[in-house]
């Protein structure tokens, strides 16, 4: 066993949740993974698993869905976990904290589809700090003219203009309803 597996009250926890001892080699299995553990957490105890949540927090997608589906509320422990990975991090943002998370932005804009993401569906706005790596993809640059600034993108238009499908799309949606 690890040293976290040494710590935990098994007694207590197979009281506490009604566990039969013949489980107790699954049960070990679960909580040394950080996905079966908040899975275990959402489908079986539906409430916080405390002793698990040294496990969940390892991994930033689990700890975001541990924090949105089972505490459904923020879990600042588990923010700098979180924040280490960009779609957790703005999914976080727009379903847990429901507002934008400054201290994660950095993180987020590294990947331009989430960068992107974060805009329209987290700040509902233009990201002038993130425009820059939204536009290194045409086709997400369209989307982002699309979709938050709701107009034409006249800095990113030679991006657009690169890609056939982009710009034919862009021209349609986007230059022609400005006329």
């Amino acid at each position: 066993m690890n040293t976290y597996l040494e710590t935990m009250d098994f007694e207590k926890m197979f009281d506490r949740y009604g566990w039969d001892y013949n489980d107790l080699d699954e049960i070990i299995k679960i909580i040394q993974d950080p996905s079966a553990a908040y899975q275990y957490a959402m489908d079986v105890i539906k409430d916080r698993w405390p002793e698990a949540e040294q496990i969940v927090i390892q991994n930033s997608w689990t700890a975001y869905k541990y924090a949105k589906d089972v505490i459904k509320d923020k879990w600042p422990e588990a923010e700098p976990i979180i924040m280490q990975n960009s779609l957790a991090a703005c999914w976080y943002a727009r379903y847990v904290i429901k507002d934008r998370w400054l201290e994660a932005e950095p993180v987020i804009m590294k990947d331009l589809v989430t960068a992107y993401n974060y805009a329209n569906d987290v700040i509902k706005d233009r990201w002038p700090e993130a425009e820059p790596i939204i536009m290194q993809n045409s086709w997400i640059a369209y989307q982002y003219a699309t979709d938050v600034i709701k107009g034409r993108w006249l800095e990113a238009e030679p991006v657009i203009m690169k890609d056939p499908m982009a710009a034919h799309s862009y021209t349609k949606d986007v230059i022609n309803k400005a006329k």
